[in-house]
Parts: C-alpha cells; sequence; structure tokens
C-alpha cells in the first residue's frame, strides 16, 4: 500500500478555501469517479475545496481501477479488517489537507460512495468532522460502536441508497440506520425510488444541502446546479 494519497481536486473561485469536502470513491473505482459531484455542488459550498483521491491500492478485479482494501468474501470480518488497515492513510491525508488549507476539523466533510461509505462512516466516527454523506454503502463493525472515543459520534450524518440496488442492498441502509440507533448516534437518511447502485438527481441535490446546511449555510435551492 502506497502511503499518501492524491487525486483530482477543485478549488473556490478567487477566495481562500473555508471548508474541505472530501470524496471517497468505491470499489474498482478512482478519484475521478466522484469529482464531478463537485462541479454541481460548487454554486451550494462555492468556499469548500473538493478532492476526490485515488483509494491506495490497484484493483484486483478491476485492473485500471482502485480499491480501499480487498474484497473477496465479503464477510463482516473482511469489511472490519479493511476499513481498519485503510483509516490511517486516509486519516493521514485528512490532516495533511487540513493543514494544506489551514482548516480545523470542524470544516472538514467526508462524502462516500459503496466502499467508499464503508470507511468514511469507519473513520468519520472516530474523528471530528463537520458532516457526513454515505451513497449505496453500508456500517461495518456496529458491535464497535461502543468503544468509540467519548464525544465521537456526534458528526450529522446523511446515508442515501437507490431501492432498487442489486449490489449492496436497500436493507443495508436501514441496517446501518438502526446500528448507529442503537448508539445513540442519530442519522438522516433518504432512499431513492427506481434507482440501482449508483446516485440519482435526488440524492446528489439532498447530498449537497445536507452539507451546505451542515457548514451553517443557508443554500438556495437554485444553486446547487
Amino acid at each position: 500500500m502506497v502511503s499518501k494519497l492524491d487525486g483530482p481536486r477543485l478549488i473556490p473561485k478567487g477566495r481562500a478555501p473555508r471548508q474541505l469536502v472530501v470524496f471517497l470513491h468505491g470499489y474498482g473505482a478512482d478519484g475521478n469517479d466522484l469529482i464531478g459531484i463537485a462541479q454541481q455542488w460548487q454554486g451550494l459550498l462555492p468556499d469548500a475545496v473538493f478532492v476526490s483521491p485515488h483509494a491506495p491500492e490497484p484493483c484486483a478485479q478491476a485492473p485500471v481501477g482502485r480499491q480501499w482494501f480487498g474484497l473477496n468474501l465479503r464477510s463482516e470480518e473482511e469489511l472490519w479488517r479493511g476499513v481498519n488497515q485503510a483509516a490511517p492513510v486516509l486519516n493521514a491525508f485528512l490532516d495533511a489537507e487540513l493543514a494544506r488549507h489551514g482548516l480545523g476539523a470542524e470544516r472538514l466533510a467526508l462524502v462516500g460512495f459503496s466502499q467508499g461509505t464503508m470507511l468514511a462512516l469507519h473513520v468519520g466516527l472516530r474523528r471530528g468532522l463537520a458532516a457526513l454523506v454515505g451513497y449505496s454503502g453500508l456500517l461495518v463493525g456496529a458491535a464497535h460502536l461502543r468503544e468509540l472515543p467519548k464525544g465521537k459520534g456526534a458528526t450529522p450524518i446523511l446515508l442515501l441508497h437507490g431501492d432498487q440496488d442489486d449490489l449492496i442492498p436497500a436493507e443495508a441502509l436501514f441496517v446501518s440506520i438502526e446500528e448507529l440507533a442503537k448508539a445513540a448516534i442519530p442519522c438522516q437518511w433518504h432512499l431513492s425510488v427506481g434507482i440501482g447502485h449508483g446516485i440519482d438527481g435526488g440524492g446528489l441535490m439532498h447530498g449537497g444541502l445536507f452539507l451546505a446546511q451542515a457548514f451553517g449555510m443557508k443554500p438556495k435551492l437554485g444553486s446547487a446546479a
């Protein structure tokens, strides 16, 4: 595994960044897969710098793609090992990006898709964040939520899923919500009707507005495009 991450980024136009939004792509993709969302959210978050790092490992099942960790059995134990393996590299990247832009933890948001959501939840619940948005993923290691450092777990969370997802079924959304609730961690959610393993326009709108509100902004609905 490489020790340093990098990927495409979009910076504010003519102003210093006041927020940092980091995208974590899915298994077999790379940072280019999600950076386009930044262009759609820039109207809602004009002061944000968006970064979409490439995952640290080449993907075994997609030669031109990347992975945050390997997936073979897709068992709970394998997923738990995976998020713990990937977390240190991601945390180092987040710390470096915050320092680079002179921002505090309260100015950081994570946005994940699929495997990226698994990692975003794992890391985000264990460090200070402004917000966390997860698309088409699931919570890994629910039994370990009681081990969270005191004061963590208060990050605003929005989970979104397609009701026709045949890769990670929508049931995963409701299981994740239930497990977070058991740990007294509030979570908002949205189910996209007729959507498979992907993100629709409504899901993008919900995610962008959620981040803007978490950063203390008062967005106008027409500013998302």
